[in-house]
């Protein structure tokens, strides 16, 4: 006698296929489009996300194209366990599918925390908190401007770092020269402002830090930018870390429009004790 398999049944969740609230679907593979099945998961509960152990999604080009497919997919997957397995199928593998994959990524592997601040000598402080109860491989930080850049290599190399500066000063090959000798590990951290927001994958980054919030020119948070800035991070797989630093009301706002944008709650984390920081940024 052979090994007996259990027959495989689907379950279609379109529009128009009615389930009873509070029912239990008892099919091992569901097929649907992605707000009927948000529905089912969140409305209806008749499908628990939780004993989801692969999340497919097809015509992935397609489907991230179309606005309301792209945010729906997006929080259900936000409901799945983390070791729920995501496959993306798609005829022609663009920008935007690996975009996407990317923002899904970045979210689930990347703790994100925030600092209150008054003025840049404290978030100086905070910073060096941080190297206390860390331990840190390498590390990226964000600034605003060249000259707030500057300043804090300066506060970083007098407290003993090895610090490489990358600003929009520096010709192409100087850039790629700093880039080059922060891969090799031959500086620990790099300052920078947007210049290098995109396109560094080093393994050791372990945290990024806004040390200024990124904002478009109408002041309003760049969302784009602060998913690609803590995106260099959390990297081939590994946990990581993004803190950023607040220090007005306007930063403030600026991060409850990431939080809005990306539906995520950024935790806060109190740098003046030691103690505590360690347990939320080990935990």
């Amino acid at each position: 006698m052979g090994k007996f398999y259990p027959e495989v049944k689907l379950a279609y969740g379109i529009r128009g296929n009615r389930v009873a609230r509070g029912a239990v679907l008892e099919e091992q593979i569901v097929i649907g489009t992605p707000g009927t099945l948000l529905d089912w998961c969140t409305k209806y509960r008749v499908i628990n996300p939780k004993k989801i152990s692969v999340f497919v999604l097809d015509e992935a080009d397609v489907m991230i194209a179309t606005q309301g497919h792209q945010d729906q997919s997006i929080r259900i997957h936000r409901l799945l366990p983390e070791d729920c397995q995501m496959l993306l199928f798609s005829a022609t593998f663009e920008d935007s599918v690996l975009k996407f994959a990317e923002r899904v990524e970045t979210l689930d592997t990347i703790k994100q925390f925030y600092v209150i601040c008054t003025e840049k000598e404290d978030k100086f402080t905070a910073l060096c908190n941080l190297y206390v109860c860390l331990t840190i491989a390498q590390a990226m930080i964000f600034c605003h401007t060249r000259w707030m850049a500057s300043w804090l290599t300066s506060q970083l190399t007098e407290e003993g770092h090895q610090v490489a500066l990358l600003s929009g000063e520096l010709t192409v090959e100087q850039r790629a020269a700093v880039i080059e000798r922060f891969r090799d590990g031959k500086e620990k951290v790099l300052v920078t402002t947007n210049v290098c927001s995109r396109g560094i994958d080093v393994e050791q980054v372990s945290i990024v830090v806004n040390f200024d919030l990124p904002m478009d020119l109408d002041g309003n948070a760049d969302n784009e930018t602060y998913l690609h800035r803590i995106g260099r991070t959390g990297r081939f797989g590994k946990r990581g870390f993004a803190v950023n630093m607040v220090d007005s009301e306007h930063a403030m706002e600026l991060l409850h429009q990431i939080e809005m944008h990306f539906n995520r709650k950024i935790t806060k984390l109190d740098t003046d004790n030691l103690e505590e920081m360690e347990r939320q940024l080990c935990h």
